[in-house]
């Protein structure tokens, strides 16, 4: 690789993924992970840490099989919450399962970025009840470094001793994926060799829960829990709420082919944009959210002809995703005929600031793998749902370029572009925009 582009600056690094750690309803580490999938079942259930009965809704997907201690020291258990402890156990699956040992690197260059919509807000709802009932001699004296957002990316430094960029940020339903997309930069900018990525989500606690209900945000189906989060449906009346963490580990290119490392996609491009418009409803014409998938192809130099797969945001909810379907018709044009669409939160619901990285994670699986997992419970799209959706069993296909999106409240979008991993160079991997000729 030459030390400029030719017009003077430094070349923009390749970026491929190298491993995933996951903490999910659907199952945990990569296996887990792809098993839930190819199960085809949901993980939503009735919900047992509360008493839901107060409110409309009484579903969620929880991770029930979670034990702190299986991944770090019982001081390290002590001194954190289920927020900061998927955050450690799903950064510690990811450097296993990459091969990286963390005391081997050079920690100015591994940098941990992690996004979250609430915290552990969660957590500081169950220090107030102990402070009403006990005073405040009640609340556990670690309450103030627990519930803001960037105890998931300092608690994970601190455990691995990581020091290089560092941040949790909270852009809602967007944070998982706008994390990775920032990791992403890092690499591509030369600022870290190395980035653990990803998004963090344990908000199943009364009020947390409630104060969507109260909007009438989530479905009510409580009924039949498992077929209550229906993306593109045209029965479906809300998303259903779950908990999650999931970690990529990021690395440049030449480094990762130097130590033999195993490659699950490349990372090409990422979009952001804000539609600037509502806090909780999308643009009706989506045109920021086009601008968030066109700027991931334009600066992975993607064509849109190219995109095999997508695997959308699909909350389930009636406005998210018919505006979404019309986003990826005007993305793709007369090639969304084409391109297979999923929306997987009918497996794993929807783990707000998680979703986006637990998304970016499965779609790189989807590319190494060569299976487009089904949207489950999708039985008659709704108006507008007119898009090639899995359905069914999946489908078997060779996807060499796909598309995650993640869109949140605020009016946040997210996009990251994929490209399968063979050691060609793309010709947008130096940030020119060009369009993609293959790989």
């Amino acid at each position: 690789m030459s030390d400029t582009n030719g017009n003077g600056t430094p070349p923009r690094r390749r970026v491929v993924v190298t491993g995933i750690g996951a903490i999910t309803p659907i199952g945990t580490g990569v296996e887990g992970l792809w098993e839930g999938l190819r199960r085809r079942e949901s993980a939503v259930q009735r919900i047992d840490r509360f008493d839901p009965s107060p409110f409309r809704t009484q579903i969620a997907a929880q991770v029930n099989d979670f034990e702190p201690a299986d991944y770090m020291d019982r001081q390290r258990v002590k001194r954190t919450e289920r927020y900061a402890q998927f955050s450690i156990a799903a950064s510690r699956l990811a450097l296993e399962n990459a091969g990286i040992d963390p005391a081997a690197e050079d920690p100015d260059r591994v940098g941990v970025l992690m996004g979250s919509a609430l915290g552990g807000v969660a957590y500081g709802e169950g220090q107030f009840t102990s402070y009403v009932q006990n005073g405040v001699r009640g609340v556990d004296p670690l309450l103030a470094l627990a519930v803001f957002n960037g105890a998931a990316s300092c608690n994970v430094a601190i455990e691995f001793g990581f020091t290089g960029p560092n941040s949790t940020n909270g852009m809602s339903c967007a944070s998982g994926a706008i994390a990775v997309g920032d990791g992403w930069r890092a690499i591509r900018d030369g600022d870290a060799d190395v980035v653990l990525a990803g998004g963090v989500e344990t908000p199943l606690a009364p009020l947390c829960y409630g104060a969507f209900a109260i909007i009438r945000a989530m479905s009510t189906r409580n009924d039949d829990p498992r077929r209550a989060s229906r993306p593109f449906d045209r029965d479906r009346d809300g998303f259903v709420m779950g908990e999650a963490a999931c970690v990529l580990v990021l690395e440049e290119y030449e480094r990762a082919k130097a130590r033999g490392a195993h490659v699950y996609a490349e990372i090409l491009g990422y979009g952001t944009s804000n539609d600037a418009h509502h806090m909780t409803a999308p643009r009706p014409d989506g045109a920021q959210a086009v601008r968030a998938m066109n700027t991931a192809l334009r600066t992975g130099g993607v064509a849109p002809e190219q995109v095999d797969y997508v695997n959308a945001h699909a909350s389930s909810t009636p406005l998210n995703d018919s505006t979404e379907s019309r986003v990826i018709r005007s993305v793709l044009g007369e090639h969304a005929e084409k391109a297979i669409v999923s929306g997987t939160k009918g497996y794993h619901a929807h783990c707000l600031g998680a979703t986006g990285a637990v998304e970016a994670a499965i779609t790189a699986l989807v590319i190494e793998r060569g299976w487009v997992p089904p949207t489950l419970n999708l039985e008659e799209p709704g108006e507008e749902c007119d898009l090639c959706y899995s359905t069914g069993p999946g489908e078997a296909r060779n996807v060499r370029y796909a598309v995650s999106n993640s869109f949140g409240f605020g009016g946040i979008n997210a996009a990251l572009a994929f490209g399968a991993a063979n050691g060609t160079p793309h010709p947008g991997a130096n940030g020119n925009g060009a369009t993609h000729g293959g790989v």
